[in-house]
């Protein structure tokens, strides 16, 4: 198992494909990838409310199989921990709390400004895009990243995408640096 922890936040967990391609990314083994319910509820409170055409059941059974996916991945007991974060806004405390309380080194969101440096740097945290998350990814281990976003592709049937509609898909959800890491 790797040792590398690393906390998901909602905004990364949201788009679907960025989601499959994190969460594979940790069943490869590259790293410990982790959430808490509160990360999850908000990834799906938003869902229901920008998708009101999405089922709540396939919602549900999502939520499930994303728990299933990954080993030990929810994390609890983080809660006494939020008040001792100190954050522009304090709704991010708890992921924060979470990735101190399982010894996290990143906290991969596209929100880093909410996650300032020095509010961080006593834990020995970073905020990280998920772009630039993947992209070191992409460097340490090409081939398990490009097999994973293949096998993405080769899941994808209802609507089916081949592999380069799957990269233009993660480009457009803002993986420029990964996506051309992988074309090249």
């Amino acid at each position: 198992m790797a040792s590398f922890v690393v906390i998901y936040d909602a905004n990364v967990l949201y788009p679907s494909l960025l989601r499959d391609l994190l969460i594979r990314v940790a069943q490869a083994g590259l790293v410990r990838a982790r959430w808490t319910d509160e990360i999850l509820d908000e990834v799906f409170r938003n869902l229901v409310e920008d998708r009101p055409d999405l089922d709540p059941d396939r919602l549900a059974r999502t939520r499930t199989l994303m728990n299933q996916a990954i080993r030990d991945v929810l994390v609890t007991g983080y809660e006494p921990l939020t008040g001792v974060v100190d954050l522009p806004d304090p709704d991010d405390r708890h992921v924060v709390a979470a990735a101190i309380k399982v010894g996290a080194q990143t906290i991969v969101t596209n929100n880093v400004r909410d996650f300032p440096r020095d509010g961080l740097a006593r834990w020995h945290i970073e905020a990280r895009r998920a772009d630039e998350f993947l992209h070191s990814m992409v460097d340490l281990n090409p081939e398990i990243v490009f097999g994973e976003v293949q096998r993405i592709a080769d899941s994808k049937k209802r609507p089916p995408m081949d592999l380069d509609e799957v990269l233009a898909a993660l480009h457009n959800q803002g993986l420029i640096e990964t996506v051309a890491a992988l074309r090249s």
